[in-house]
């Protein structure tokens, strides 16, 4: 610790000013106060609550002479308030001035804001309702006692209570620097946090055409659990964020670092299926797709997703887009499955898969947003993008001379979602919307599609009368060529190659259809 910090002297608490959205716990805070003969002066609710427990309060605009106004957009923003904040008392300058203007000091403030991000959550597109909804006064209030630690409590989160009570019981002289300082800096972590949250979201209303506009990348997220590791046993890991707004974890142990990107891998994927009828199952191993499936039930969706690779999902986990019932649990329950998500449950299904107290069961809330930018690290840096948001603006175009049957569209449009989803070079074999062979992250598309055809073989899949889906353009026909000697009959990429003629001339060779969306998917 800082020999400035250390050598502080304690505060003992005279007078404090309590203002809070979130109340758990602010009258036994407010109570535990009064008993050590504290004033307290508050604010709106907070004053209103605290007095309905029987516990004497001051009202801001006692101190101030002047009432809330501006539909309570005005009501600590006074000298009064900020001047009882800000004064160093020990300055001769700063206590002849509390004097001449009659400010009593404030010891100790407890301050948390207004939920922006609950607020924004419930009307994302209303940008009005985003401004009316950013608090003033409570930042202004926790960055001036934050800045006066030498002199000021600040406390931000209802966890703090406790162990601030603690402290103050425990010493005859008041809160320690060291605490003070501790708080100070939670304080502003908190402010950082809040203002780059408004910041992000206002940000979202003056960009054009999807492209990054702002100058400056900030990211505070509040710690959401630290976990035992990270990849690995040596690499110490966090979560950051709010994972609970779209799943939830309520049987199994905690979730590790893998476990959390294999979760986000299976929920982009289940995103882009929200549109169906059918019911959904994917299967993941390593944050990869080795089996993806569209049927009536999820018995059946489960048997089909399991049969594109029997030996990958031992250990893998599963997306259900529908209720898991008791036949699709049992169909699952046939092997181990580290990790099971679903929308939700039945008792049924839930009373067999709890049995097994190393399996995770996952909760589904909502799907990911497709309006946050992703951000990975590089050396020296960091890239960010908007996500590869769905299909939008993609357009169908039949290039060859046979068009697609209806089944076989209904396919391509199958596995042109799954193969998003795939590392590139991306390759994905269907059949009666159910993959059949999945070639991921090889260096080249041959060889993927290769290795496609290999899987589908090697676990009883004839590719005949499959159809295929390409992440990205062929850059020659002899990935087209592979595709129609394998006993394909369509296929799907974007289009875009110097060489699209000779790929369109080899598929109408083969009698293949082919569609291109002029869009790629790209998953590095």
């Amino acid at each position: 610790m800082n020999t400035y910090v250390q050598h502080l002297p304690h505060v003992p608490i005279k007078r404090a000013l309590l203002s809070v959205t979130d109340k758990t716990g602010i009258v036994a805070l407010a109570s535990a106060l009064h008993e050590k003969n504290i004033e307290i002066v508050s604010t709106g609710g907070t004053a209103a609550k605290l007095r309905e427990a029987g516990i004497p309060v001051i009202d801001v605009s006692e101190i101030t002479g002047f009432p809330e106004c501006l539909d309570g957009r005005v009501k600590t923003l006074h000298p009064n308030v900020h001047g009882a904040l800000l004064a160093r008392p020990s300055l001769e300058s700063h206590a002849h001035t509390l004097a001449e203007q009659n400010i009593t000091p404030i010891q100790l403030v407890v301050i948390n804001l207004y939920r922006f991000s609950d607020a924004v959550a419930s009307r994302p597109e209303d940008l009005e309702f985003a401004i009316q909804n950013i608090d003033i006064g409570g930042p202004a209030m926790v960055r001036a006692s934050a800045k006066n630690f030498e002199n000021v409590s600040i406390l931000t989160h209802p966890d703090q209570y406790e162990g601030f009570l603690e402290e103050l019981n425990s010493s005859q002289k008041g809160i320690s620097g060291t605490t003070r300082f501790k708080l100070s800096c939670a304080a502003f972590r908190m402010t950082a946090s809040y203002d780059t949250m408004i910041s992000s979201h206002l940000d979202r209303f003056q960009s054009e055409s999807g492209q990054e506009t702002t100058e400056n990348l900030s990211v505070r997220e509040p710690l959401f659990q630290s976990l035992r590791y990270g990849e690995n046993p040596h690499q110490p890991a966090s979560v950051y964020g709010n994972p609970a707004r779209f799943f939830t974890c309520f049987h199994g142990k905690e979730l590790s670092y893998n476990n959390y990107l294999d979760i986000d891998a299976a929920l982009s994927l289940g995103a882009d299926f929200t549109d169906t009828e059918d019911t959904l199952c994917a299967i993941f191993k390593h944050s990869l797709p080795c089996g993806v499936a569209l049927e009536e039930t999820p018995e059946v969706a489960w048997k089909k997703a399991f049969s594109t690779d029997t030996t990958s999902p031992f250990g893998g986990i599963v997306l259900f887009n529908r209720p898991l019932d008791l036949d699709g649990a049992k169909a699952v329950d046939a092997i181990f499955t580290e990790i099971i998500l679903a929308p939700d449950y039945s008792k049924e299904a839930l009373s067999l898969l709890e049995k097994k107290a190393n399996r995770r069961l996952i909760r589904i809330h909502q799907w990911p947003d497709t309006s946050d930018s992703q951000i990975r690290s590089i050396a020296g840096g960091y890239l960010s993008q908007k996500p590869d948001v769905g299909f939008v603006g993609e357009e169908r175009k039949v290039v060859t001379k046979r068009a697609p049957e209806t089944k076989e569209m209904e396919t391509l449009e199958f596995a042109w979602k799954v193969v998003k989803h795939v590392k590139s070079n991306a390759i994905v074999y269907a059949k009666n919307k159910q993959t059949i062979g999945i070639g991921t992250g090889q260096p080249n598309r041959v060889d993927s599609s290769r290795l496609a055809v290999q899987k589908a073989e090697a676990f009883g899949h004839s590719v005949k009368d499959s159809v295929l889906a390409s992440d990205a353009f062929f850059p020659f026909s002899d990935g087209v060529e592979e595709a129609a000697k394998a006993g394909a009959s369509a296929v799907i990429q974007p289009g875009g190659s110097v060489r699209d003629e000779e790929v369109i001339e080899m598929a109408d060779q083969y009698n293949l259809s082919m569609i291109f969306t002029g869009k790629r998917h790209f998953r590095h």
